[in-house]
């Protein structure tokens, strides 16, 4: 039965593409609408919107996951709940579809909805402590992005529709909550920390979520109105985009799980969507959309391999030397992180160089531009700092794994998004993203592309070179993402620890003396608040420390 899905997703990811050919060229655009329901003045309708963009979006999903099932049904092979793990991801296919066609609010919360609900269940498919504990703060933290959506919903009840295509632009408060739902999806800052924790989904679910599906949903939300964007929220957007990326890029230095390292540089690549997003360039923020799907669904493919033939391992201390004895597979992982690197002809070159070209033509401060050009050349170390510790160092010495063979139908499914993410970047421009924007540049700034690159190379040798000995409060810093995932773990804990004074302070003051004796009481609720002062002090503290560097940032 589920070869029937894959061959039914491969069928509508060629047809669809071919229709966004006729689309583009046709200019062509079609809007369905059906009115369920007439509610005084109000409307309750259905929309779909087709368009060259919704069809190509729709067409890399679709082969991305037709590869991501295949894969799967030799990877979760010993799996006694397989059924169960296709139902799920193809749910959360459905829902990614119905997020994409539709314009109208009520039917993106459905798609967006389901996606956060299914990718919960997902996560927590391992039943354990650990990923029990990633999937709340993940449906937590994407529950926030819901409410938001829910508050817009009641908001455009006012226009008398729920259509964005219509009634967005007179409204400011619903670009500010569609902005807020956006950056909470695709983990912005301070959202980012359920990202890396969504790692303890399996492996071909996270090439799925990392690559085209979840964290993707809000950059998409801001292709599809990023017309409606006021220069106010630009410059927000721009500013905590340009910090989550320099934040993630830091983190991928010092992390050594080698799926968090993966997943850290999606966070990165995110940032940078939004980066140019922020600029008002859709279609160049689309592109890179697309080609960071093909090149990050191979990687984790690729790490999902090396995990499974590494009897579960994923400390990359623990690995080295495996080009020896998997070359096709090393071959693979080699192309799909120089994609993601920018380096030249690759797919992801296509897409970087122009963004990077129009960051150099745009109006910006010098702080913003070095941000997101060291942020840069973080992707390129951390990148060499996985390739030279996982494949071209020698054997661990405490490496005492029994290696298995590599299974050629996982390899197979993998050959064509490995072609695209050599050749997608040169087609895609040519038949989409043709651009007849007239760039100009300095040789020093044209040349600054490639000055990245060497010194990324550099650093990324030198931090696989050295064996990092940091002390308890650094640690905290570089491994739980500037301290964000530290407080959050406290502030659940304080909450949970108190959460039985909480209940007697709900029941009511005179309820709760007049069961127990009042000194008893008394001091049960004074240990409560101190306690809860003094976790509050903890948590103000840091942040009035990050509000004074991002004040400093800015005023600079």
């Amino acid at each position: 039965m589920i070869y029937l899905y894959i061959y039914l997703l491969m069928f509508c990811s060629i047809s669809m593409f071919i229709l966004a050919l006729l689309f583009m060229y046709l200019k062509l655009s079609l809007f369905f609408y059906w009115k369920i329901l007439n509610l005084n003045s109000f409307f309750i309708e259905f929309i779909f919107y087709i368009d060259w963009i919704s069809l190509i979006f729709l067409s890399t999903v679709s082969l991305i996951s037709s590869f991501v099932l295949m894969y799967s049904i030799f990877y979760m092979m010993e799996d006694k709940t397989l059924d169960r793990f296709f139902y799920l991801v193809l749910m959360f296919i459905m829902s990614m579809f119905l997020m994409i066609l539709s314009p109208n609010i009520v039917s993106i919360l459905v798609g967006w909805d389901g996606l956060g609900l299914v990718s919960y269940a997902l996560i927590i498919y391992y039943q354990n402590w650990k990923s029990y504990s990633s999937g709340m703060v993940t449906v937590l933290l994407n529950r926030l992005g819901d409410v938001g959506i829910l508050m817009m919903i009641s908001l455009l009840m006012i226009k008398g529709s729920w259509n964005l295509m219509f009634y967005f632009n007179e409204m400011s408060m619903v670009i500010m909550l569609l902005v807020f739902s956006a950056c909470t999806k695709s983990a912005q800052l301070p959202f980012s920390v359920w990202l890396p924790l969504a790692m303890a989904a399996p492996t071909p679910v996270s090439s799925l979520v990392h690559s085209s599906t979840l964290v993707t949903a809000g950059v998409y939300l801001m292709i599809r109105f990023n017309f409606f964007l006021e220069d106010e929220i630009s410059d927000f957007l721009m500013f905590i985009s340009s910090l989550t990326m320099f934040m993630s890029g830091l983190v991928a230095n010092f992390e050594t799980d080698l799926k968090k390292i993966i997943a850290l540089s999606t966070l990165s690549q995110l940032g940078l969507m939004m980066s140019i997003l922020s600029f008002g360039e859709v279609n160049l923020g689309f592109f890179h959309l697309i080609m960071h799907a093909l090149f990050k669904s191979l990687l984790f493919m690729c790490s999902g391999i090396i995990i499974h033939l590494m009897m579960n391992n994923q400390d990359i201390r623990l690995m080295g030397g495996l080009i020896n004895f998997y070359p096709y597979l090393s071959i693979i992982f080699l192309f799909a992180s120089m994609s993601l690197c920018g380096l030249p002809f690759l797919s992801g070159f296509y897409s970087k160089d122009l963004i990077m070209e129009m960051f150099l033509m745009s109006k910006m401060n010098l702080i913003s531009l070095m941000v997101i050009f060291i942020s840069t050349m973080f992707t390129i170390s951390y990148s060499v700092r996985l390739i030279y510790l996982v494949y071209l160092s020698n054997l661990n010495e405490l490496n005492y794994f029994f290696l298995k063979n590599e299974n050629n139908f996982m390899m197979m499914s993998m050959l064509i998004l490995f072609m695209l993410s050599i050749f997608g970047g040169f087609m895609f421009i040519n038949f989409f993203f043709y651009s007849e924007k007239i760039i100009i540049l300095k040789f020093l700034e044209k040349n600054l592309i490639f000055l990245i690159c060497f010194f990324g190379i550099l650093l990324g040798y030198f931090y696989s070179q050295k064996e990092m000995n940091f002390s308890l409060i650094q640690n905290i810093f570089f491994s739980k993402m500037f301290g964000l995932e530290f407080i959050l773990n406290n502030f659940y804990e304080g909450v949970m620890k108190q959460s039985f004074y909480l209940y007697k302070i709900d029941k009511g003051f005179f309820e709760f003396l007049q069961i127990f004796s009042f000194k008893i009481n008394l001091i049960m609720v004074y240990n409560f608040f101190s306690y809860f002062i003094f976790s509050l002090n903890k948590i103000l503290l840091y942040f009035i420390f990050l509000i004074l560097v991002i004040v400093i940032f800015w005023f600079l």
